[in-house]
């Protein structure tokens, strides 16, 4: 019922939207002599305060055309290698006459970034992947939204995720590398473990956590202890609804994207109505400049998608409540997953100081379950002053975090090239 509300009510603001629309465009037209004054600039940013509240915000654009490498621009363009009805896995392919005009002639080492399936588009990660575009190839995880897959495509579960994740990393070839942002920590590890165990050969090289719950019982944040105050049923009950008509998934149980993320601003919400109020006084200065700064930000934080119930239900369970990674009680289609058994892949766990969504300690818990990873294998990074998003996107990650992993990245790429000219 929540969802057809929702729906109702945006519906119902149309007139609304649409006469904010032509106020806003009769105040800012160079054609009215009263544009310029207080009373036009006040009316022209009252209109398009109201009209950006309550649009509608769609997956945003990469917007990723060219990367510079060694002071050379490098045209980029995105090709979708593998599919299926939940994700497309994209690669940033980079121009090769480009390439070499940068002095990069020989194959760089290939690099999932795993994007999270927890509200956001993986367009959220548009920084991480800029920063990985100067010394790899790049392919990222873009999760499907669940309202948009029809009924007939059949459920979307925790353990479907794992599975993907392994299918994904065959498609990159032998020994790639994997960085997990935030919510795919838990999955990731558990797909590399079972990789690991079966000795494949597109087992990753080098596994990267940023910001994971990994065990999510360290450190516990606002986030953590919702999952541990509130009983499974009441998600059940609360956080699930069934997506509407005319969206091609009608029928399907979902945790809507609004939902998540009337929680998350709820979190800092005098946070979130200070940055519209700068806004609604930058629009009435004329300062284009930070107004436009402040539409880019809210632009890909208001963009959101719905979560199959069954995947949303099973994170809350496995990951939140009953900690069975970290407890050494996960089981995957019948198989107990074992991180001590991972022994040839560089483990690189990264934190932020200030993270308010998994604290600090909860990423690091991936080196006790990898107990049979030697350490010189392993380690760990804790970011000063940055929050959860601030480890995988922002100056900080630019300047102190990526050039980590990307050493760390390279000197597993010079191990392995050292033991193939040994065989």
């Amino acid at each position: 019922m929540l969802y057809t509300l929702y729906e109702a009510g945006y519906y119902a603001t149309t007139p609304m939207r649409f006469a904010a629309r032509l106020t806003r465009e009769f105040w800012n037209s160079p054609l009215n002599p009263a544009a310029e004054t207080d009373v036009g600039r006040r009316l022209f940013a009252g209109a398009d305060l109201f009209a950006n509240l309550t649009r509608r915000y769609g997956k945003p654009a990469w917007g990723i055309d060219s990367v510079e490498i060694e002071g050379q621009p490098v045209r980029v363009r995105t090709t979708e290698v593998w599919s299926s009805p939940w994700v497309k896995l994209t690669h940033f392919t980079r121009d090769m006459a480009d390439m070499r005009k940068a002095g990069r002639r020989e194959l760089e080492p290939a690099v999932l970034i795993v994007a999270p399936l927890s509200g956001h588009y993986a367009t959220l990660l548009r920084g991480t992947v800029q920063a990985f575009l100067q010394d790899h190839e790049v392919f990222i995880t873009e999760w499907s939204n669940a309202r948009d897959v029809p009924v007939m495509e059949g459920r979307f579960d925790f353990h479907d995720y794992i599975d993907h994740i392994r299918q994904m990393l065959r498609q990159l070839g032998p020994r790639p590398h994997v960085v997990a942002v935030c919510q795919p920590g838990p999955p990731v590890l558990a797909a590399v473990s079972l990789m690991a165990e079966d000795g494949e050969e597109c087992r990753p090289a080098t596994m990267t956590f940023m910001g994971s719950p990994i065990d999510a019982r360290l450190s516990p944040t606002v986030t953590n202890k919702l999952a541990e105050e509130k009983p499974f049923a009441w998600f059940q009950s609360n956080m699930v609804y069934t997506v509407p008509g005319p969206y091609p998934g009608a029928g399907r149980r979902v945790y809507p994207g609004f939902v998540q993320l009337a929680s998350f601003m709820s979190m800092n919400l005098e946070k979130h109505q200070e940055a519209h109020r700068r806004y609604l006084q930058h629009l009435m200065d004329g300062d284009g400049d930070s107004a436009e700064a402040h539409l880019a930000f809210y632009d890909e934080y208001l963009s959101v998608l719905d979560l199959s119930e069954e995947f949303y239900l099973q994170t809350v369970d496995v990951v939140f409540q009953r900690y069975l990674l970290p407890k050494g009680e996960l089981v995957h289609r019948g198989r107990l997953v074992r991180p001590d058994l991972i022994t040839d892949v560089g483990l690189l766990t990264v934190e932020g100081e200030n993270d308010d969504i998994s604290g600090i300690g909860q990423t690091q818990a991936a080196h006790d379950l990898c107990s049979g990873l030697p350490a010189e294998l392993k380690e760990d990074y804790v970011q000063p002053k940055v929050g959860h998003y601030g480890v995988f996107n922002g100056k900080r990650f630019r300047g102190e975090i990526y050039p980590r992993v990307r050493a760390f990245v390279r000197r597993a790429e010079a191990g392995f090239d050292k033991q193939r000219r040994a065989a």
